[in-house]
């Protein structure tokens, strides 16, 4: 009687068995249609897709007689990768790798930006001399894609900021639909205009002269940055040469190459010139004014915040804020007077 017990048992679970792989299979084709059936011109997997055979492997003794659309291998590649990055995530660090101070960060930066020439180890060196330790990785991470040669425009006029001055013209429109001409001499180490004069009919030699009277009792600077103007000829080039000044003429219809005389009349245009009436080359008063506030009073972010003429900066303790008019009530001063 058990005999028989047991072999009834065993052939309803052989029956449910197959049954149940009937169905698997069932379901694995069902799958694997499901795939050849979508729009894309190509059949590709998604990671459902993975996930249902990797499963189904487990379950599934005859998994591999039912897969079409791949290989075996294929499967057990996946399995391979998905058993890796599971024990993967299980050994993380729950702490992770220390953040980099962000003050240290901005610090490493300014040095690859400011010493072009420069490599790691130079820096990693400096640093070290700061009793700052950083590791060749850190310096690799924050340092430029793209950097800069040593020899730019930008390089020049920083590294000869005190030997350099620069020149230039701009037009003026007058009431009578004339134009004149603005000469100016700009020194680069306080953004002071070292000269300017105003004529309706420029040539080579009173530009010449002008660049003369811009160095009446002092010996001019080293170099002298201008655009390509057909003015600057043959008299001009002599008295530079005469002067003991180097030329440094700027590429051609590059402005931005003499950048701070072109800030300078763009600030004069909009600060002043806008909003006056020129009659005449007579009326050299107005751009003087002009000047006197921009020397004076008139702050610029090339200087940290001061003007041409250092002014100091003035206490709560003496007195109350008053304002002095400039340039015909244009501009204003502000200052401090005790009561």
């Amino acid at each position: 009687m058990r005999e028989f017990l047991a072999t009834v048992v065993r052939v309803l679970l052989s029956a449910i068995s197959s049954r149940c792989e009937l169905v698997l299979e069932n379901l694995a084709l069902r799958q694997q249609l499901a795939v050849l059936q979508r729009t894309a011109p190509k059949p590709r997997l998604k990671m459902a897709d993975r996930l249902f055979w990797l499963i189904l492997r487990n379950v599934f003794k005859g998994w591999r007689e039912a897969v079409l659309l791949l290989q075996p291998q294929t499967v057990l590649k996946w399995h391979r990768m998905g058993f890796r990055l599971f024990w993967r995530w299980r050994s993380r660090s729950k702490h992770g790798r220390p953040p980099v101070d962000r003050q240290l960060v901005g610090l490493i930066r300014r040095m690859w930006k400011a010493n072009p020439t420069w490599g790691s180890r130079r820096i990693q060196a400096e640093l070290f001399k700061l009793d700052i330790h950083v590791s060749d990785s850190t310096l690799r991470k924050y340092r430029p894609k793209r950097r800069r040669s040593s020899t730019t425009w930008r390089t020049f006029l920083q590294s000869h900021m005190k030997e350099l001055v620069a020149i230039d013209f701009f037009t003026v429109p007058t009431v009578s639909c004339g134009v004149l001409f603005v000469f100016l001499v700009l020194a680069h180490h306080r953004r002071k205009v070292l000269h300017f004069n105003v004529t309706d009919s420029p040539s080579a030699s009173w530009t010449a002269q002008q660049l003369v009277e811009a160095f009446p009792y002092c010996s001019p600077p080293r170099y002298l940055l201008r655009d390509r103007d057909s003015i600057y000829g043959r008299a001009f080039a002599k008295r530079v040469e005469s002067l003991g000044l180097e030329q440094k003429v700027i590429a051609p219809r590059s402005p931005w190459q003499n950048p701070c005389v072109e800030r300078l009349i763009g600030s004069i245009r909009r600060e002043c010139l806008d909003h006056v009436i020129i009659f005449s080359a007579a009326q050299r008063r107005t751009l003087t004014s002009y000047f006197q506030y921009y020397h004076e009073a008139r702050t610029h972010r090339g200087l940290d915040q001061d003007s041409s003429e250092p002014r100091p900066v003035e206490g709560t303790d003496l007195g109350v804020v008053i304002e002095l008019p400039m340039v015909s009530g244009l501009h204003h001063r502000y200052t401090r007077l005790a009561a």
